[in-house]
């Protein structure tokens, strides 16, 4: 079969694909290159893979090894990197040798289809963003999304090549920065990001490295294409000026933005509509301005305020992602797991801004906390818990009161002790799950349970 891509013909009929990774990613993309008549063989350097997932691709004709990286990958006319797994390794060095083509999962899926496509990367908040994007949009257009939320694109193109459901007019796609490093071709009709702070600086050389990664999503856009930016982050400011690209900026400020706050209402310059964000499903601070970020691309789209703003304001939110789940005695209980890296932590404080009982803790991404201090005054009290309770406690502990617990459900219910009314205990930890927890929503989930537990 001849699969038109956007700017190449590529012929997969009898052509060797090589794909690195079995995750669901990896999974996707075999499926697909195996669906479109190519040779695929899979490599995995673990043993304990997805066992519906060999089952499905061996009864395909895909060829599978397990528990290492093997040279027959060299026989490969293309090969498909997972975002997984980092450059590093000495197969990848190998393939370089070999001047094999290496591309992502984004990339091979982008080459097999015609889809016009919404791009959304950031350090944080890209899946709420991306999923209330997706709510607004819904509403006049047939939209799909995709990428790291969860499905993998190439799975999305799988089923449209399928099911021939060929009638999709966006596929909004999250994007981590593991997702662009090995992008080629690849350009998304809209693309915007949402802020860059430190993170993944075990795969990047330094922050700067990993900032030039983000930005690297627009590097194929052209100026009839829409690059959008938070004119509020300085970083993303200092990225912009480098590049010699349109950029369209959206912030809470009326000077830079069809979209601002102003006294606690999103205005528009298009129409007298507006949103009270005190009428809003979902707050803090951070949402208002990615609302901001979703309107802007709606109305570029042609939606009207009324109904961007209605679909806004019904926006519930995710699980996990500065979730007020429980107000009891007076009491606010705020499940932030997916608040893995201190940026996030600084967003969440700033969107309660008094009288908070603060969780931190797991296993650190960085040891140098200091930056909380600035927010002493709204911290009531820090519970740092797991491997990171000794760097919390000597980075804070000169300037907030900590409380040092190893245990994660000793924590929470020391949170519950110390708290009043009036309080909010955040549970934001700056750090990674993977101490205690095999993934943010597991520890997020044990959070809420200790709680509702306790007050059943």
């Amino acid at each position: 079969m001849h699969i038109k891509g956007r700017n190449r013909i590529m012929n997969l009929d009898n052509k060797n694909i090589g794909i690195l990774g079995l995750g669901v990613s990896g999974y996707s993309a075999a499926k697909l290159a195996s669906s479109l008549g190519a040779n695929v063989f899979v490599s995995d350097s673990k043993s304990d893979v997805n066992d519906s997932y060999m089952k499905e691709l061996t009864n395909m004709g895909v060829d599978i090894e397990l528990g290492l990286h093997s040279e027959k990958i060299l026989n490969s006319d293309l090969i498909i990197k997972s975002p997984g797994i980092p450059n590093d390794i000495e197969i990848i060095q190998s393939i370089l040798d070999s001047k094999t083509e290496v591309i992502s999962e984004i990339e091979f899926a982008y080459r097999m289809s015609d889809l016009k496509i919404i791009a959304i990367t950031g350090t944080n908040g890209k899946t709420t963003t991306v999923t209330c994007l997706y709510e607004v949009l819904k509403k006049k257009f047939n939209v799909v999304k995709s990428g790291n939320i969860g499905t993998p694109f190439s799975e999305i193109i799988y089923k449209e090549n399928k099911y021939k459901t060929l009638d999709t007019d966006f596929c909004i796609l999250e994007l981590s920065s593991f997702q662009i490093d090995d992008i080629d071709t690849f350009k998304p009709d809209i693309a915007m990001i949402l802020n860059i702070s430190p993170d993944h600086l075990d795969r990047y050389a330094d922050f700067s490295d990993y900032s030039k990664s983000k930005m690297n999503l627009f590097k194929n856009m052209k100026d009839s294409d829409l690059i959008i930016y938070n004119h509020d982050d300085n970083v993303l400011c200092d990225e912009v000026e480098k590049r010699d690209k349109i950029f369209t900026a959206y912030s809470l400020n009326k000077n830079f933005s069809i979209f601002y706050l102003k006294d606690k209402k999103i205005e528009s310059v298009h129409s007298k509509k507006n949103l009270h964000i005190d009428e809003c499903e979902l707050s803090g601070i951070h949402n208002i301005s990615n609302f901001i970020g979703v309107a802007t691309i709606a109305s570029h789209l042609g939606l009207d305020d009324k109904d961007i703003f209605q679909s806004l304001k019904m926006f519930k939110g995710l699980h996990h992602r500065f979730e007020i789940f429980k107000q009891v005695d007076g009491i606010k209980f705020i499940n932030d797991s997916k608040a893995t890296n201190i940026a996030s932590v600084k967003v969440a404080i700033d969107s309660i801004d008094r009288n908070i009982v603060l969780i931190m803790g797991g296993l650190p991404k960085e040891s140098d906390f200091s930056e909380i201090i600035k927010y002493s005054e709204s911290i009531k009290s820090i519970i740092a818990y797991g491997v990171a309770s000794d760097d919390i406690y000597n980075s804070l502990s000169d300037s907030c009161k900590v409380l040092k617990i190893k245990k994660f459900e000793q924590a929470i219910n020391s949170a519950i002790d110390l708290a009043e009314r009036g309080d909010s205990v955040l549970m934001s930890p700056g750090c990674s799950s993977y101490d205690q927890f095999k993934n943010f929503e597991e520890r997020g989930n044990f959070f809420k349970s200790i709680v509702e537990r306790h007050y059943s």
